[in-house]
């Protein structure tokens, strides 16, 4: 189409994409608010923040594992520190409950425990409330270890939040927990 004299097209988009009333061609508006009236460009600049921070929380978190002197942080990988986690937390799980409190398939922890079992973690034993399940539960090495693990991560982030105060270590802490509910939660309602 053909500008007019004032650089508009015969639709009234001028040269900048933006129409008579402000929008623009993705239905943003100048001021940053789209058609549905959210504030578009700040929503999507702090999920856009979120996103690439988990990501690099999640990649730091591995890499820690991996990197740290000492081998408390690598005597177990992150499968085996979560189930010896939850059950140092609950006590002995059936597996179907184990997975279900992980939000993970039940195939998937029945490999993880038999190679936590083979490494003398775990016990396995039949649950008494139901003889089809299994019950599973952190030995003595099991929980040792899981409590080496934990114990040199809190000394870990103790060092990484030093220049945090009290409260921005509380207000971390509940953030995080409150994130990770909700993650939890989405999770549990939108499995396919």
């Amino acid at each position: 189409m053909a500008a007019n004299a004032t650089g508009d097209d015969a639709s009234g988009i001028d040269a900048s994409g933006i129409d008579a009333s402000g929008i623009d061609a993705s239905g943003i508006d100048a001021s940053g608010v789209d058609a549905t009236g959210a504030d578009a460009t700040g929503d999507d600049t702090v999920l856009g923040t979120i996103e690439t921070q988990v990501a690099v929380l999640m990649r730091l978190g591995e890499a820690t594992r991996r990197s740290t002197g000492g081998p408390p942080h690598r005597a177990l990988d992150r499968a085996a520190y979560v189930i010896l986690r939850r059950l140092q937390q609950d006590g002995p799980l059936n597996v179907s409950v184990l997975a279900a409190a992980l939000n993970l398939d039940g195939s998937t922890v029945t490999r993880q425990v038999t190679a936590l079992q083979n490494d003398g973690l775990v016990d396995r034993s039949p649950d008494p409330r139901d003889g089809r399940g299994t019950m599973i539960a952190a030995t003595p090495l099991g929980l040792e270890q899981v409590e080496k693990v934990r114990q040199a991560r809190r000394v870990l982030y103790g060092t990484v939040l030093s220049d945090y105060t009290e409260a921005e270590r509380a207000d971390l802490a509940a953030a995080l927990e409150k994130f990770t509910g909700a993650l939890d939660a989405y999770m549990r309602t939108h499995q396919s």
